[in-house]
């Protein structure tokens, strides 16, 4: 059965998979992508073509974007995930800054690992200077990300990493400090075993110069690690990977170590590879109240069939990533639409039944996805790297829960494998949204939120499981909503039975333990590495970071990225001096100095009144002042005018949300309503709220700037804010969610990672 797409699908859909002519008109549709996408992949086999078309329009399966978007197509660049080296040389620098440009054009995602420049300062034999050191460079491939859309619609995403051991390790730590810095790149640390057993003896451990191989100095472990994560409790960066466990897992040790990952960190790869990803949308897989094994095994076999056959007809933008790719055919199968498998089954995500769940369904999937793998080894031929493997050697580590695994273990080992990986938990971003379902293993992120319809009009959507749910009960109802729509969640909402608010949980209702729990879970049958995002509120220690960090390292993770509540946007959510511990709860809050020159827009609205002529000025962080005048009104109507002006004011430079002052303001009533373009403006009040709801509009488009800062209508590597008030998507103007490591909206599929 076709899967039915919602609004937003299509949107998402006709905005950026959707094919368009020349003068942009659209000339696909849903039917005609997945056929051209399915005949692509299958080399035009009609029974393969047939499979795979029945296999993405029931929705049981999505490949990653760049093979939607490019499948058939002159580009036929299929892969999202890629990592280039960089050597310690000018001519191996700028040789891979071009080479990122080519992936970034073609919807790639680069990781790169810049621990072999040496430290700032060094010497430089060649020219008898100094080094500049990796931070410098790291700050070019940055620029020149600016400057290259990727299949120009966005800015590409990297991953930068720095071995731990690295002399500017301590810079490379704070470097993001500034959230207007680096806005191009994810920074991970690399933490050796070492490392960590420093960390746990309190000894010192050795600062190396990448160039000589000479010690550096030397550092407390305690130290580093406590600076790693008091930043990453400041602004959630950077985000910690366990090197030795990347290359334990590593099928091919003997072609080299790995040293970084993709943007998002579930893909670590050798230098030049790349991987192509699918998911599995789980939350069509149920039947009678249970997992559908039956069809769960089907659904596997058939996505690494489409996954084998897209390394076959892809296009790869360097032939040194041609070579590898195809000499170790690595895949990356992952999941979709966990959370809402289990409200489906009852479960609730922070319990120790849905984290068993989650290790004996990643086992079946792991388990079946290497048969299937092995199958098509006897078809065609075992990856061209299979004798260098670990699978040659019968060295596969796993676990059995249910799976026969030492059986699958012997017969990989005479027969051979397909491919070096097969599984990946990846962010899902559009591709979850297309499928109408939850991204990845993240819990829901809220279970409703707004979208901004014509004139003003705005709609809200619930999640359609608890949507079901509050049917059944016989509650489901506006209030309802609009309640859950200001919690975010079913937590502390009266008249909702506990059995519902137990199963529905969100990912601010589940503790940072089993967020952590839920991914070592998943990571313990997954080739590669899991994303996901540990939510922390805002009230969280950096005590609280350090130990979800020790945790993750216990239970087996292969890396972590936390996320404190407003913490990344403490200067574009909140834009001032925010909360972090309770022992600030009492501090004063002061309103931000106003520059000696402002800029801004002057609107004119019809009032019962007059006309009123509304001036919201910005500074650098956004709108700062407002000024009203109306006609010739004077006396006490213009000193109320004055009053409410300087009030809204006082509140835009004392960190409070816009959203928030526009509600108080929206509505009010007076005896003289008028007209206005087709809105209805009921008073003066209601007129300044208009006015600032246009202004946020207006920013968001990018048809006025802050300060000196222009807000474009295209990313330019972060989310817009808007004055002292919440993340907004650049493309619809609809709040925006932290998770899985990236920002995405809700609304219309705008992502970033």
């Amino acid at each position: 059965m076709a899967m039915e797409l919602t609004e937003n699908a299509l949107k998402v859909l006709e905005k950026r998979y959707f094919r368009k002519d020349e003068n942009g008109v659209l000339i696909e549709d849903w039917d005609k992508m997945l056929t051209r996408v399915a005949s692509n992949i299958a080399s035009g086999d009609e029974e393969k073509t047939r499979r795979f078309y029945q296999l993405m329009d029931a929705g049981y399966f999505l490949p990653n974007s760049p093979t939607l978007m490019n499948a058939g197509g002159d580009l036929q660049q299929l892969s999202a995930c890629f990592v280039l080296p960089i050597e310690d040389s000018m001519e191996s620098i700028f040789e891979t800054v071009k080479n990122a440009a080519l992936i970034h054009k073609s919807g790639g995602g680069t990781g790169f690992s810049f621990s072999h420049l040496r430290e700032a300062n060094a010497r430089v034999r060649s020219t008898n200077g100094v080094s500049s050191g990796p931070l410098s460079f790291l700050k070019v491939f940055n620029a020149a990300t600016d400057a290259v859309k990727q299949g120009g619609t966005r800015r590409g995403a990297n991953m930068a990493i720095l071995n731990v051991d690295h002399p500017q390790i301590l810079d490379f730590i704070t470097c993001k400090e500034n959230p207007a810095e680096l806005t191009n790149f994810n920074i991970s640390v690399g933490i050796t075993e070492d490392f960590m057993q420093a960390v746990t003896n309190d000894d010192e451990y050795n600062l190396i110069s990448p160039h000589t191989g000479a010690i550096y100095k030397k550092l407390k472990a305690r130290d580093v690690f406590a600076l790693i994560v008091k930043m990453a409790h400041k602004n959630g960066e950077p985000g910690i990977v366990f090197l030795d466990r990347l290359n334990n897992a590593n099928p091919t040790p003997t072609l080299g170590k790995i040293e970084s990952t993709n943007p998002c960190g579930e893909q670590p790869l050798l230098p030049y590879e790349a991987c192509n990803l699918g998911s599995i949308n789980l939350a069509l897989l149920i039947k009678d109240g249970d997992v559908d094994w039956d069809k769960l095994k089907e659904v596997v076999r058939e996505s690494i069939d489409f996954l084998d056959a897209v390394i076959d007809v892809s296009k790869f933008p360097l032939h040194q990533i041609e070579t590898i790719s195809q000499a170790n055919r690595k895949i990356g199968l992952g999941v979709m639409g966990w959370a809402d498998l289990l409200f489906q089954l009852k479960i609730p995500y922070a319990s120790e039944e849905a984290v068993a769940l989650a290790a004996k369904l990643m086992e079946f999937i792991d388990f079946y996805a290497k048969e299937r793998s092995s199958e098509l080894a006897q078809e065609k031929g075992a990856f061209p790297n299979f004798q260098e493997s670990i699978y040659a050697t019968g060295c596969l580590k796993r676990e059995k829960i249910n799976q026969p695994w030492d059986s699958l273990k012997e017969k990989i080992k005479k027969e051979g494998i397909r491919n070096a990986t097969l599984t990946t938990i990846a962010p899902t971003g559009t591709i979850s949204m297309i499928a109408d379902t939850s991204s990845g293993i993240e819990p829901q992120f809220s279970l409703a939120y707004v979208k901004n319809v014509m004139d003003g009009e705005k709609l809200i959507y619930v999640n359609k499981y608890l949507q079901k749910a509050l049917e059944e009960k016989g509650i489901y109802n506006n209030k309802l909503l609009d309640e859950i729509l200001t919690r975010g969640s079913l937590a502390g909402i009266e008249g909702i039975p506990d059995d519902l608010k137990k199963v529905f949980q969100t990912a601010h209702d589940i503790s940072p333990e089993w967020h952590i729990r839920m991914q070592a879970a998943f990571q313990k049958y997954t080739d590669n590495a899991v994303s996901k995002t540990i939510n922390f509120p805002n009230s969280a220690t950096v005590e609280d970071i350090q130990s979800a960090y020790e945790l993750a390292y216990h239970l087996g993770c292969k890396g972590v990225t936390v996320y404190r509540d407003g913490s990344r946007e403490s200067q574009v959510l909140y834009l001032g001096t925010q909360t972090t511990s309770p022992e600030k709860t009492d501090k004063k809050v002061a309103p931000r100095t106003r520059p000696e020159i402002t800029k801004g827009i002057t609107q004119r609205l019809e009032t019962g009144c007059g006309h009123m002529y509304v001036t919201i000025n910005t500074d650098a962080q956004g709108a700062c002042e407002v000024f009203i005048q109306m006609g010739k009104v004077g006396g006490c109507a213009s000193a109320q005018l004055e009053a409410i002006a300087r009030l809204v004011s006082l509140a835009l430079r004392s960190q409070i949300k816009i959203e928030s002052i526009t509600r108080q303001l929206k509505g009010i009533r007076c005896q003289s309503p008028m007209w206005n373009k087709g809105k209805m403006i009921t008073s003066c009040g209601d007129a300044v709220g208009q006015a600032l709801e246009q202004f946020v509009t207006l920013y968001t488009k990018g048809q006025i700037q802050a300060g000196e800062l222009s807000v474009e209508n295209e990313n330019l590597g972060s989310h817009q804010s808007v004055g002292n008030g919440f993340a907004l998507c650049p493309d619809c103007g609809n709040t925006i969610e932290h998770t899985e490591g990236c920002l995405k909206c809700p609304a219309c599929g705008w992502s970033k990672c």
